[in-house]
C-alpha cells in the first residue's frame, strides 16, 4: 500500500522515536494547539499513523501513550512513565524557550559505567544535562553520582562533543537534578542545580536576576540563587 506523509506525520514519529514514549495530550499541545479542534485532529493523524504501522500504542495509560512502533520496552513498563518524566520536563522548557540539541538518555561517555543523564539539552543558551529522580535515594548514592560527572569533566573528552561551540571555549553543562526532595551533594568542578521542576528552576533564576537589579548580594550556587545565563 502506498501512502504519502506529511512533514507533520513525519515530525510526530520522529518525536514519538526520540522520546520513546509521548502521550495523546502532549502531542496535542506540540503540534496541534493552534487548530480549531486540536484534540479531534490529533486523534485523526495519530489514528491513522498507527494503522499504518509507523507508530506503536499502549492503552494502559488514559490518555493513550504512543510508542516506536519497534519500541523494546513493555507496554506496562515502568519505564514508560520514566520516559513521560522527561517529556513533561521537556515540555516545561518549551513553555520558556525551545530547547535546542536534545537528546534524551544521553550517553556522552560512550561507554557502560559513565554518566548517563535522562536528558541533555541547550536551553536559553546554557548547556545542561537534567537527572530524574522519581525514586528517593541517598545521599552517598547521590554523591556518587555526581562524583561520575566529576571523572567526565577531568577527562576533557566532553569538550569534543558535537554540540560544543566551534568559535569559543567548550563548556561543561550545568547538573541539573529534578528532584522533590534536597540531596546533601556538592562539586567543586561542576554546577549542582536541585530544583522540583523547570518552573522552580526559572523562578529562582527571576529572583536571582532581580537581585543583581536591585543591587543586592546574589547567592552562591548552591544556595537557592541560580547563577547560569538563562538570557
Amino acid at each position: 500500500m502506498s501512502f504519502r506523509l506529511s512533514q507533520r506525520d513525519k515530525d510526530i514519529i520522529g518525536f514519538i522515536n526520540q522520546f520513546r514514549a509521548v502521550d495523546r495530550d502532549s502531542l496535542v499541545e506540540l503540534f496541534f494547539k493552534q487548530l480549531k479542534s486540536p484534540v479531534n485532529a490529533c486523534n485523526s493523524v495519530i489514528v491513522r499513523l498507527y494503522r499504518l504501522g509507523l507508530i506503536g500504542r499502549t492503552q494502559q495509560y488514559s490518555p493513550t501513550v504512543y510508542l516506536p512502533v519497534d519500541a523494546k520496552i513493555k507496554k506496562n513498563s515502568q519505564k514508560i512513565l520514566h520516559f513521560l518524566s522527561i517529556l513533561d520536563v521537556y515540555k516545561q522548557m518549551c513553555s520558556y524557550s525551545m530547547p535546542k540539541n536534545v537528546i534524551v538518555e544521553d550517553k556522552p561517555t560512550g561507554r557502560k559505567g559513565g554518566i548517563e543523564p535522562d536528558l541533555f539539552c541547550i536551553f536559553k543558551g546554557s548547556p545542561f544535562w537534567i537527572e530524574m529522580q522519581r525514586n528517593q535515594y541517598s545521599d552517598q548514592k547521590m554523591q556518587a553520582k555526581i562524583n561520575l560527572y566529576e571523572e567526565f569533566f577531568f577527562s576533557d573528552e566532553w569538550k569534543a562533543l558535537q554540540w560544543q561551540p566551534e568559535d569559543r571555549s567548550a563548556i561543561f553543562p550545568s547538573v541539573i537534578l529534578i528532584t522533590p526532595v534536597r540531596y546533601a551533594v556538592s562539586s567543586d568542578y561542576i554546577r549542582i542545580i536541585q530544583v522540583a521542576s523547570i518552573h522552580e528552576l526559572m523562578e529562582k533564576h527571576r529572583s536571582s536576576a532581580k537581585q543583581q537589579r536591585d543591587g543586592r548580594p546574589r547567592t552562591s550556587a548552591s544556595s537557592s540563587g541560580i547563577k547560569i545565563n538563562l538570557t
